[in-house]
């Protein structure tokens, strides 16, 4: 599994470029998953359901199923939040893990920086993050920059970046050799 993440300030972008990119990645044949960081308290469940009523009673793990799909909600219960390391082997196998946030951990990353959000741009300080995906010129960094609005660029980039073969190019490569 390839982990790719999608770093910036709030505001910036990162779902909006996040939900784009997951379909122009899959239309190559990718696999894909995301893992996304909240920074604040968050609740999949609702007061009255079941499983909201199984964690509020205590347990550790709640885990929901149905014929569409299945959900498993932990509770730190005052545990340390767990790294995106130890998050990771918790999915299922894919081609590709896209990462939202989790800006401050060791992955290659692409920065979404818009200069009107009005926060630091983060890539002279972090190694990690191998281009910049901008709304304008970002005249700050070494670092390659990307159109924000140009997703099949930055899925390109993506692909490269990561070192990912896409099942068009394995198509290719195979009529090739025949």
């Amino acid at each position: 599994m390839k982990v790719f993440g999608l770093a910036g300030w709030s505001g910036s972008g990162k779902t909006t470029l996040t939900v784009k990119l997951i379909p122009a990645l899959t239309r190559r044949g990718l696999s894909v998953s995301t893992i996304k960081h909240a920074h604040h308290a968050f609740d999949v469940d609702q007061p009255g359901k079941d499983s909201y009523e199984h964690r509020h009673a205590g347990a550790s793990e709640v885990l929901v199923s149905s014929a569409t799909r299945w959900a498993l909600m932990h509770e730190h219960r005052g545990a340390p939040e767990p790294s995106l390391a130890e998050l990771l082997p918790k999915l299922a196998p894919v081609d590709l893990v896209l990462v939202e946030g989790f800006k401050q951990e060791d992955h290659d990353k692409l920065e979404i920086w818009r200069r009107s959000v009005g926060k630091p741009l983060r890539a002279p300080d972090d190694p990690r993050v191998l281009a910049v995906a901008s709304d304008g010129p970002v005249p700050e960094t070494d670092r390659p920059v990307l159109p924000l609005d140009d997703v099949e660029a930055i899925a390109d980039f993506i692909v490269a970046a990561c070192g990912l073969q896409t099942k068009t190019e394995s198509a290719g490569s195979a009529q090739g050799a025949a």
